[in-house]
């Protein structure tokens, strides 16, 4: 698979990001707030440097303050310029094994416009007062100038919270994250809480490990979920914005997969939410291996909706079970950058700006188009580094899990090392353990051929 990745930025591009970086201003005015005395922090993977969202959290006797902060990008990108341009041929920040292909030039992304620790930035400031069950009673959104006061990685963050040694902000994070997740379960919302395979640079290359996520990554995730969520909201009172939707499983596919799980030993119970039926799947053995990925069939048409005037049929994003749109990563998605000003105008009594307006409707298909390019680039990587993996070891038979039947043949995860791939003439049933001998692993395009194993070496 040849696919036509960017590379790099023209002059044009990186001159006006450079004159940007140097020019716009990071300084309280009348037009922009002076919230620097709120000790923000971020929370984000180990090394990043492109922080879109900084947060501080405060426990009341009514409940909570959530200030979140997000990257204030409309400031440093003049519309239809040729950053703007460059941001809308490209769509989102590109993830591959070596790399990113970033949005916005790096001056941007990982300078001027990222929230960094110990330095005066520009952000779109939301604050949520939230009662015991960590629900907002009020929404603002302001532009302000913040600093965050320190970045965090998961791991540092989740253990200072373990050990009682974490600032009041990060430890009442344990308390929103799980009241979220209840009204989550409330709404009938759903997430697959699958544990993520991660792509590990070693002295030999390159492996595969599966990694639960953290608590803390959940509880923050809610933030996210609940600025998405209020975003979407103004919009639709508003009468203009873009969303998030995807819509509802059809009754057939409910049906067929509440039958697999019949078939796999753990029904799914008549009367238990699908959100909540998937919150007790646990573990890497077989079958709920095999549920999940049955149950990924039922995550399906999701897209952007634009609208100017009249609010669509259907707002709703089904897996969230509410409306909810992108606004928190506007230094890695595009679209992000048109729900913050499009919020910040409504919810102050402004006009939405006219650049924003007229370019809404080209956005859906400028995000589709960047979507399946990410979805092609990820697949293409983990395709490559799972050749990488095998590679050499042609003729060995490896013990794997069905996790469903495909094009004739069984998608099958090996036990070890962790790689997935669609097996031509396996017949066996979702969740059962087979033996599958490798063919061939071409790393250059990433095909691996396994094939039913018949005698021959020992299983691993």
């Amino acid at each position: 698979m040849q696919l036509e990745l960017p590379d790099g930025f023209d002059p044009a591009v990186t001159d006006e990001a450079e004159a940007a970086a140097r020019d716009v201003p990071a300084a309280p005015s009348a037009e922009l707030a002076d919230l620097r005395d709120i000790e923000f922090l971020t929370i984000d993977p180990q090394g990043s440097r492109d922080l879109d969202q900084a947060l501080h959290l405060r426990r009341t006797r009514s409940g909570g303050i959530l200030h979140y902060a997000i990257a204030d990008v409309p400031a440093f990108v003049t519309p239809e310029g040729a950053v703007d341009a460059a941001a809308r041929a490209r769509g989102e920040t590109l993830y591959a094994v070596d790399g990113t292909i970033p949005l916005h030039p790096r001056v941007l992304s990982e300078g001027a416009a990222s929230l960094l620790p110990g330095q005066d930035r520009r952000a779109f400031v939301w604050r949520f007062d939230l009662d015991e069950r960590a629900e907002p009673a009020r929404v603002t959104l302001t532009r302000a100038v913040v600093r965050s006061r320190r970045q965090w990685s998961y791991p540092e963050a989740q253990q200072a919270i373990e050990q009682n040694t974490a600032p009041d902000s990060l430890a009442a994070l344990r308390w929103f994250g799980v009241e979220r997740a209840k009204r989550e379960q409330e709404r009938g919302g759903a997430s697959l809480n699958s544990p993520e395979i991660e792509v590990v640079a070693t002295d030999g290359g390159y492996e595969l490990r599966r990694r639960a996520t953290l608590a803390l990554e959940d509880w923050n995730a809610q933030v996210s979920l609940l600025a998405g969520m209020a975003a979407a909201k103004i919009m639709i009172d508003g009468g203009i914005g873009i969303l998030r939707t995807m819509p509802a499983a059809d009754d057939e596919d409910v049906a067929v997969f509440r039958a697999q799980t019949v078939a796999l030993g753990n029904p799914w119970p008549v009367g238990v939410g699908y959100g909540q039926y998937l919150r007790t799947l646990h573990g890497a053995d077989a079958k709920t291996l095999a549920i999940r990925d049955a149950a990924t069939r039922l995550f399906r048409g999701a897209g952007y909706t634009a609208f100017d005037g009249q609010v669509p049929a259907d707002t709703v994003q089904s897996a969230i079970a509410a409306p909810y749109t992108h606004t928190t990563a506007p230094l890695r998605r595009l679209v992000d950058r048109w729900t913050l000003v499009v919020c910040e105008a409504l919810a102050n009594g402004r006009e939405v700006p006219a650049w924003a307006r007229e370019s809404l409707p080209e956005l859906p298909k400028i995000m589709g188009r960047s979507n399946g390019l990410a979805g092609r680039l990820d697949a293409a990587s983990i395709d490559r580094v799972e050749a990488a993996v095998l590679h050499g070891r042609e003729g060995q038979v490896f013990r794997g899990v069905v996790l469903g039947r495909r094009n004739g043949g069984a998608r099958v995860q090996l036990t070890g090392p962790l790689v997935t791939v669609v097996v031509a003439g396996v017949a066996a049933e979702p969740g059962t353990t087979v033996e599958v001998r490798l063919q061939r692993a071409d790393i250059a395009s990433g095909e691996i051929t396994l094939v039913p194993a018949a005698g021959g070496a020992p299983a691993e």
